[in-house]
């Protein structure tokens, strides 16, 4: 019973790191931030970065959310 639901999670994982690169190259990519003058770039590069950080600590929430619900109904802790 512990192999299907580490599988389920392992599966889970990976559809979330597909869907966090998939977020990251189709709507942060294109992502062009003006008015700033000559630190456009610089701008552009933290907003990019702050949202890429959240996204990364959203993902590792979900996940560690996920694996204690599994261990909890493995282990009936």
């Amino acid at each position: 019973m512990m192999h299907g639901q580490l599988f389920v999670f392992m599966f889970l994982m990976w559809v979330l790191i597909i869907i966090g690169g998939a977020i990251a190259v189709i709507i942060l990519g294109p992502i062009s931030i003006s008015g700033f003058g000559e630190f456009d770039p610089l701008v552009n590069s933290i907003v990019k970065g702050t949202i890429a950080i959240g996204l990364s600590i959203a993902w590792i929430l979900i996940l560690t959310k996920m694996k204690n619900l599994i261990f909890r109904k493995t282990f009936n802790y």
